[in-house]
């Protein structure tokens, strides 16, 4: 019971990392620039690297208020805050 309760943690964790990635590629901004100005003593996240290179350009579309609230969701508030500071400078 245990492993299952951390393998679907780890399963919705790989889907918020690929849904910030996806919508960073769709918003043309460098999502390892964000990363680590959220997180600037952290070395590259490996995941993201994944991630970003599983992610196809308008693949799918995600809403900015939803990549917010699944980054908070998880506890990513840094990363929460850049997302929503730089989609205010696109408007």
């Amino acid at each position: 019971m245990k492993n299952k309760v951390i393998e679907q943690y780890e399963q919705d964790e790989n889907m918020m990392i690929q849904l910030f990635a996806q919508w960073c590629i769709n918003h043309e901004v460098d999502p390892f620039a964000l990363y680590q100005t959220a997180y600037p003593e952290q070395a590259t996240n490996e995941a993201l690297a994944k991630a970003v290179e599983e992610t196809e350009i308008n693949a799918v579309d995600v809403d900015t208020q939803s990549v917010i609230q699944v980054l908070q969701l998880f506890g990513n508030d840094p990363l929460a805050y850049v997302v929503s500071e730089i989609s205010i400078k696109m408007k």
